[in-house]
């Protein structure tokens, strides 16, 4: 099973609304997600901090960031992430 990765952090409520938009992408393209807090490496933090919630393809390393729905998120996991259904 392939794996997205959504960078994030507690109380992060865009972060929320992001996993909702991402959640019937799993089931259909057979993703697991792994939310990564960037509050725990001070490098994320420097990286995504301003720019969360991120999610990233592990496959390819490509990087989709906020704001996005699922719709967007479906385009970016087939034409940029190495996906299909």
């Amino acid at each position: 099973m392939q794996s997205l990765i959504l960078y994030s952090t507690l109380g992060c409520h865009l972060c929320e609304l992001a996993k909702e938009q991402l959640t019937p992408l799993l089931e259909e393209f057979s993703l697991c997600l792994v939310e990564v807090d960037i509050a725990d490496d001070e490098a994320l933090l420097k990286k995504y901090g301003v720019r969360i919630p991120v999610i990233k393809c592990k496959k390819n390393e490509q990087e989709l960031g906020w704001p996005f729905d699922t719709k967007t998120a479906y385009q970016f996991l087939v034409e940029g992430g190495g996906v299909g259904s």
